[in-house]
């Protein structure tokens, strides 16, 4: 089973190649209710679980055991009937979650990581099963606990389905994901022989080393006007009310609708860019320290949500993605001689060499070093490297 791993800054995204996950959309029906009462329940487990958690560290001043936590959580949910709604295995899950949840604060706490805490049970999102309560009965349909519910089959479910998953939006609607274990999936190989370094700009989205230029479309922005008005609205209106919460959903479309049309562009951009070039050289941003500098516009062009479908793409058809250090000083760096300025300001979009005299585009001349210094990396070339690339 091959592990791909993408390390981008501060922050590591690990990939399974034989995992796929797969979302289809539930039918609506009047059944679903049991479904989000099952969801319910799930939140009240768990909120449960976490008053366990600070329980017994107030009295033994000691983690609570993931096992002993299941083991106590199985007697309350024999008298509990609301709470038999949510499969055992569903709750054995819920558990897992938080003692993972604790491990990570325990490794990380020195790093600003916070332990789980309570969660609205309405605002409670899904719940999962692995190997026993479910079971598929013809294409589209799927039998969880003793209800049929029909799901909108939009592609094959090929492989072994390790899990699935009941998920909840805020708008009400419910999904199924299967986790889906694909080992025949065969790699898509083709061959352009081109490399290309792109540089990610506030103005420009990407700009490529052989001069093209792709700008963002900005979705928030377009949208912020909308956003703005259903928000007023939503504020407007009696809090408990039927209007408030028709509000409420109108503007959790309209946040959708953004997030929707940018990850279709994202998925768009990168099988373009992937099918025109094998190697695709990247340079690794800070993107927290670029959140506090420009805020909502870093959220808008949401780089790092398109480096990570980037790099599933770019596995799935054979390429290559790499990334130089953040500290590699790619846009004070003349592209043509290897001069480096002592100091260059944001605000200089335009700069002459004093070296050989040739007028560097501050973006343009990123890109090339961006691909320069990725080529020696793989090594494809010989170019001076101030800092160590990593290659994924």
């Amino acid at each position: 089973m091959l592990i791909f791993l993408c390390r981008h800054n501060a922050i590591d995204f690990w990939y399974n190649v034989s995992m796929k996950t797969l979302k289809f959309k539930l039918y609506q029906h009047k059944r679903n209710r049991y479904l989000k009462r099952s969801i319910n329940a799930a939140g009240l487990i768990y909120n449960r679980c976490i008053a366990l958690h600070k329980r017994y560290y107030r009295m033994w001043g000691k983690h609570l055991n993931c096992s002993k936590l299941q083991a106590h959580i199985a007697k309350l949910r024999k008298r509990n009937p609301f709470w038999q709604s949510v499969g055992s295995q569903a709750v054995q899950d819920i558990c897992q979650r938080i003692e993972k949840a604790y491990q990570l604060f325990f490794k990380h706490n020195k790093k600003g990581v916070r332990p789980p805490g309570f969660k609205k049970v309405r605002k409670y999102k899904s719940f999962t099963l692995k190997q026993a309560g479910y079971k598929f009965l013809s294409s589209n349909r799927v039998k969880i606990g003793n209800r049929v519910y029909q799901f909108w089959k939009s592609r094959e479910i090929e492989g072994k389905i390790k899990t699935l998953t009941i998920k909840r939006t805020p708008l009400g609607e419910l999904f199924i994901v299967f986790v889906v274990d694909n080992e025949s999936e065969l790699e898509i190989k083709s061959t352009t022989g081109k490399i290309a370094g792109f540089d990610f700009g506030l103005k420009t989205f990407l700009t490529c080393s052989d001069g093209t230029v792709i700008d963002s479309p900005q979705f928030l922005k377009q949208s912020l006007d909308a956003i703005k008005k259903a928000s007023r609205s939503h504020s407007k209106k009696v809090k408990g009310s039927a209007n408030r919460e028709r509000a409420r959903k109108n503007l959790v479309r309209k946040h959708e609708d953004v997030c929707n049309r940018r990850r279709d562009w994202f998925w768009k951009l990168a099988n373009q860019l992937t099918d025109k070039l094998d190697v695709l050289c990247f340079e690794t941003l800070n993107l927290k320290g670029m959140q506090r500098l420009w805020g909502r516009k870093i959220s808008d062009l949401a780089f790092g949500e398109f480096l990570q479908i980037l790099a599933l793409v770019a596995k799935k058809k054979n390429k290559l993605v790499v990334f130089i250090n953040q500290w590699y000083p790619s846009s004070k760096t003349c592209s043509h001689c290897g001069h480096v300025l002592e100091k260059l300001d944001l605000s200089v979009r335009e700069w002459r060499c004093q070296e050989c005299q040739s007028v560097n585009g501050r973006d343009e001349n990123a890109a090339c070093n961006i691909q320069m210094v990725g080529a020696s990396t793989i090594g494809l070339g010989d170019v001076r490297q101030a800092m160590p690339a990593i290659a994924v």
